[in-house]
């Protein structure tokens, strides 16, 4: 323990003054400026995430061999323009199995969630309902939440599509995918997602979710796309980004105070369906005008 400094007779003993709120906050972020932050170990490799499933065949993808780094100059006249030709390939395989989609909503969430999950319940329960209401379910077509909205689709006797991605591991698609699209190129199967949907209802996930959820709302920051809902189901899960976005982003004048509410919140599948189908119904009136 350590000892109290004593004064010596006739030595004032000096006191110092609390700091203010401003002073405290100016040295609170000084501190943490001057602040050094963790080093990342060099010794722990980056590895492809397995943990989804089972790596049999780790295969070199097609993303990875575009977004190589430098190559020999023969091998980019042999190789990216050809790829060209593979990439519109990919836009023509998915426009002719999807063009008659005339009424469709994508379904993202983690491949994670297992099917005794709370939120595993729900997306069927949304599938479901959306397939009620003439609605077809596009996927990623994986397991988790992805296979749940599939399921809830066929059980309500609609369309049930999966658009599969190449991945570093085997990728298979769920078994209520009835319609089912495989592609090479992330950028291919997003345009996909948005182009044939009239919505995003978006379950709890990871990086994945994070990407597609943000995209969308970047399409219609910029006026994109309109009338287009972004339905994050799981306030309990979403609440800290809310915040985030409010007091961090929003309250540094980052994005605009609005911009916030492009995204809708929910614990409910049959308020996600109707705002689904108050919006499709906004994108008609619109398309007739």
């Amino acid at each position: 323990m350590a000892s109290r400094k004593e004064t010596k007779p006739g030595e004032k003993r000096l006191v110092e003054a609390p700091l203010g709120p401003k002073a405290a906050a100016k040295a609170a972020i000084a501190a943490a400026a001057a602040a050094e932050p963790p080093k990342r170990s060099n010794s722990v490799p980056s590895r492809i995430d397995d943990a989804i499933r089972n790596v049999k065949h780790p295969v070199i993808t097609e993303d990875t061999k575009l977004f190589q780094g430098v190559t020999p100059t023969d091998e980019f006249t042999r190789g990216d323009p050809w790829r060209v030709m593979r990439i519109m390939g990919e836009f023509i395989e998915g426009f002719d199995k999807l063009a008659g989609l005339e009424k469709a909503v994508t379904v993202f969430g983690s491949a994670r969630t297992l099917p005794d999950d709370p939120q595993y319940l729900a997306a069927v329960e949304v599938g479901r309902l959306l397939a009620k209401r003439d609605f077809a379910v596009i996927t990623g077509a994986g397991p988790g939440i992805m296979e749940a909205a599939n399921k809830g689709a066929k059980l309500g006797g609609g369309r049930s599509v999966g658009c599969n991605i190449e991945l570093p591991f085997e990728q298979g698609s769920n078994k209520y995918v009835d319609t089912l699209v495989n592609f090479r190129y992330f950028f291919v199967r997003k345009t996909m997602f948005i182009k044939y949907s009239a919505a995003f209802i978006i379950f709890p996930g990871g990086y994945g979710t994070l990407d597609e959820l943000f995209e969308a709302v970047t399409l219609i920051q910029t006026g994109k796309i309109s009338q287009f809902p972004v339905i994050l189901f799981g306030r309990h899960y979403w609440a800290g980004l809310f915040r985030w976005l409010q007091t961090r982003v929003a309250g540094e004048k980052k994005i605009n105070d609005g911009d916030v509410d492009l995204m809708h919140l929910t614990d409910d599948p049959a308020e996600a369906v109707e705002l689904v189908a108050q919006a499709y119904a906004a994108q008609v009136a619109a398309a007739m005008k």
